[in-house]
């Protein structure tokens, strides 16, 4: 699986721009509607993207195991992928689906004791997983690299 699932959307520049752009933006809505209407819009944008993303790639439906979407995840959204974000990890703690990860686009940049929150990237891990499982769940992020944590980790809960 690679990014480049569509052609080219700029023959010019490439289909990829800066962090930076993309946090201006993220705080701009901010600024906007304030933090928790941000998260809002941020968190459902992810997981509209998430949703499309695993259409787009054939794996809507395929209910894979749990344990292998860390790797499905990170092929799209990875290094290889779009680099919203680096999936390390994903497994079951009781009923919970949880899914750790790393050099979020959310987290870049900020400063450590931060209170940012991963809106887009855990919207659009959530709308994957959905797609993936044709499960429903609510999606929290727990634990941050900006406040302690080893990972950015999203944890789902079955509905």
């Amino acid at each position: 699986m690679t990014a480049t699932l569509t052609p080219s959307l700029r023959p010019h520049l490439g289909d990829y721009s800066s962090i930076v752009c993309f946090k201006a933006v993220i705080v701009g809505v901010e600024d906007t509607l304030g933090p928790d209407g941000a998260a809002v819009v941020f968190i459902r944008a992810g997981k509209v993207r998430g949703r499309d993303l695993a259409t787009e790639l054939g794996v809507a439906g395929s209910n894979v195991p749990i344990e292998q979407l860390a790797g499905l995840l990170n092929a799209a959204i990875g290094r290889d992928g779009t680099c919203l974000a680096g999936v390390t990890r994903s497994y079951r703690e009781g009923q919970n689906v949880v899914i750790e990860t790393q050099d979020t686009v959310c987290s870049a940049g900020e400063a450590m004791g931060s209170d940012r929150k991963c809106t887009f990237t855990l919207g659009a891990v959530w709308g994957a997983l959905e797609a993936i499982t044709g499960e429903l769940y609510l999606g929290e992020h727990t634990d941050s690299v900006l406040r302690g944590g080893t990972c950015d980790k999203f944890v789902f809960s079955p509905l």
